[in-house]
């Protein structure tokens, strides 16, 4: 019996070492795992394992086991240390009490223990005394120096209020946000010390390392000043003193859907600022059924865009013109030549034609009338009057100014109008969105009649749904033909013939749709047509519509093509604005349906092919015809950056050879195209 319950105990601790092996395989530590493998009967721990055991149970008892390591330790090098002193010290006294005196009065002023010698009472009275002192301090320093962090944590979690005049606030976060902040900076470099202060529901330091990132050092005068809080909220909005502000800029949310929120933000604004805010409001919404609550929100002379429906009516403009995108870039942005409002009281009585070259320098586009009503390419022979204000193209608000004399025109190379051309189009469409039919409608509005318009889109019924609903919203010049297929797949672009198409739209998913990455399969897709492109040997005209700049880098097309970039068309057309609000009627009238145009004519229409002739020269031409000639492209530099062959606001004397290659980009009235 004795033998058999040995063998039992040894079966018993060999399984229980056999479970501790594996534990310890896992990271863990066990009881069992003290078991010796030889003879299976466990083992000792070693001294120094229970001593380490021993002390890590002490170290949890909380602070009074961490105040009392902290004594021990310091008098165990305190005291030696204090005893080499005094018995090495050559004017110590000799006897033993006194040096043990000198010791501990040495223990205690290194401690702060007090240190008074004599008998057991004054000692102990003396470190009661330290020990109360150095509570009190210690206390002290705590709460100071946790008021200082609390204050810190404070400033960093971006709470205090912004006590600015004249600033610009940027409300909410978004894609839009870089290119807005880039912007307004770089309208700001020649204007001194400007500030622009962000309030969005993130992270203080975030937002400020992010937007010092994307800027790359290029503030300049300006400082930019970020603040944490929901726009919703008036508390929060009173942080960044929206009421002493020169502009407000409320950024879009990244769904329609979400469009609600701007309206919220504008009735916080109005609340924060008790409906007497002296800023310039300008919000962006993308679904139309939210523009006119959103303006109703904003309050009177407020701008309230509706992006999605300008995106479309640039896609619809660009698909039929080739480089077109790259000139609404340059007048958008601030690096190069823009629109401005200017004063010009010299002017009053001259005819419009007559300002079109009285600067050199500059380009004159319309007219705004005194009366707050804006002319883009008004007739010739209207006059400008007292009080009139002339928009124009320039480098700066400052630069236009009138030369002593108009430059040299050569009306003998100036040619005749050429009859128009009327052509139906074919036009291809690769994928579809929310603002395809949007594009469908305002494609409609500049194609002639008999216009054919293929659309190739997965989706089921639900998209065939929305294409014959475009369909039925188009004009009757154009047909719209829905072939089901998925863009992004190799099969359903080699189906197509490229050479039978004027011009090709790419389209990506709605960001819901295709789970936040819309960008990826219009990437896809332009890959594909460049590889049918190359194996054709037929090149095509493709406009593309994308959500993110920086994709636009990699996408598989030439230098030089046509982009359209939601999220940073959004914040040109916000920066602009912000700097003069007029622009937003402007931009209006550019894309209305209805209203004048940017187009890219051949310059052969205007002065003869091969002839030597100033700007002012094709100037003078297309004023004859109602138009303002603004620009140039030439066909040869296309694919040569950064600016593709594209030169706005060139010099009135600036002479040129004329050739086939040669674009001239005017505006003009819609009815004159």
């Amino acid at each position: 019996m004795h033998k058999t319950s040995n063998d039992q105990d040894r079966r018993r601790w060999a399984g229980i070492a056999r479970v501790g092996k594996q534990r310890q395989g896992q990271g863990q530590e066990t009881p069992e795992a003290q078991v010796d493998a030889s003879g299976g009967v466990p083992r000792r721990a070693a001294p120094s394992e229970q001593a380490r055991y021993w002390f890590d149970n002490t170290l949890a008892g909380g602070a009074a086991a961490l105040i009392g390591w902290l004594a021990v330790v310091c008098l165990v090098i305190v005291v030696p240390a204090s005893a080499v002193l005094v018995w090495t010290d050559d004017g110590a006294p000799d006897d033993r009490w006194a040096k043990a005196a000198a010791v501990w009065r040495s223990v205690g002023q290194t401690l702060r223990l007090g240190g008074e010698a004599g008998s057991p009472l004054r000692v102990a009275l003396s470190v009661l005394l330290a020990l109360v002192a150095l509570f009190y301090v210690s206390t002290l320093v705590s709460l100071i120096t946790a008021a200082i962090t609390e204050k810190l944590l404070d400033l960093r979690r971006g709470h205090s209020t912004v006590l600015e005049n004249g600033h610009t606030v940027v409300l909410g976060w978004s894609d839009q946000i870089f290119t807005v902040v880039a912007e307004i900076v770089e309208a700001n470099s020649n204007q001194g010390r400007r500030a622009v202060v962000v309030l969005a529901d993130r992270d203080k330091t975030d937002m400020e390392e992010e937007l010092r990132t994307e800027l790359g050092g290029r503030e300049g005068g300006t400082r930019i000043i970020c603040r944490n809080g929901r726009p919703t909220d008036p508390a929060a909005l009173e942080r960044v003193s929206p009421a002493t502000a020169d502009v407000v800029l409320v950024l879009p949310r990244d769904e329609p859907d979400e469009d609600a929120e701007i309206v919220k933000n504008l009735l916080s604004l109005r609340a924060a600022t008790d409906g007497d805010c002296r800023a310039r409001i300008l919000a962006v919404v993308r679904d139309g059924r939210y523009r006119l609550a959103a303006v109703l929100a904003a309050g009177p002379g407020a701008v309230v865009l509706e992006i999605d429906d300008i995106t479309a009516r640039l896609v619809a403009q660009c698909a039929r013109q080739p480089g077109l995108s790259l000139v609404f870039q340059e007048l958008l942005d601030f690096a190069g030549d823009e629109f401005y409002v200017v004063d010009a009281p010299a002017q009053a009585g001259r005819t419009f034609a007559e300002v079109l070259t009285a600067y050199v320098s500059s380009t004159v586009v319309g007219v705004l009338r005194a009366d707050g009503a804006l002319r883009l390419a008004p007739p010739p022979d209207s006059l400008v009057c007292a009080g009139d204000r002339l928009v124009v193209i320039a480098e700066d608000d400052d630069t236009t100014v009138e030369a002593p004399e108009p430059a040299a025109v050569d009306a003998s190379v100036i040619v005749p109008r050429p009859p128009a051309a009327v052509r139906s189009e074919r036009m291809l469409l690769l994928g579809w969105n929310r603002r395809a039919h949007r594009i469908v409608r305002h494609l409609s509005d500049h194609v002639t009649p008999g216009s054919v318009l293929h659309v190739v889109a997965d989706g089921g019924e639900p998209t065939a749904a929305e294409v014959r609903a475009a369909e039925t919203e188009a004009s009757t010049g154009l047909t719209v033909v829905l072939r089901p297929g998925d863009p992004t797949l190799p099969g359903t672009v080699n189906g197509l013939d490229l050479a039978t198409y004027d011009g090709v739209i790419v389209l990506g998913p709605d960001r819901v749709a295709c789970g936040g990455a819309p960008d990826d399969r219009t990437l896809v897709t332009l890959l594909l047509l460049r590889d049918l492109e190359r194996r054709s040997g037929n090149p095509v005209t493709v406009v593309t519509e994308m959500t993110d700049d920086r994709n636009r880098a990699i996408a598989p097309v030439g230098p030089g093509a046509d982009f359209i970039v939601s999220g940073k068309l959004v914040g040109l057309l916000m920066a602009q604005i912000s700097q003069n609000r007029h622009l937003a009627e402007l931009f209006e009238e550019l894309l209305a349906p209805g209203g004048s145009t940017i187009q890219l004519k051949p310059a052969a229409h205007y002065v003869r092919a091969g002839c030597r002739a100033s700007f002012a020269t094709v100037v003078e031409s297309a004023s004859r015809r109602g138009e303002c000639a603004i620009g140039y492209r030439s066909r040869d530099r296309a694919t040569t950056g950064p600016e593709f062959g594209v030169r706005v606001n060139p010099r009135k004397d600036e002479v040129l050879r004329w050739s086939e290659n040669h674009d001239v980009v005017v505006i003009t009235p819609h009815a004159r195209r």
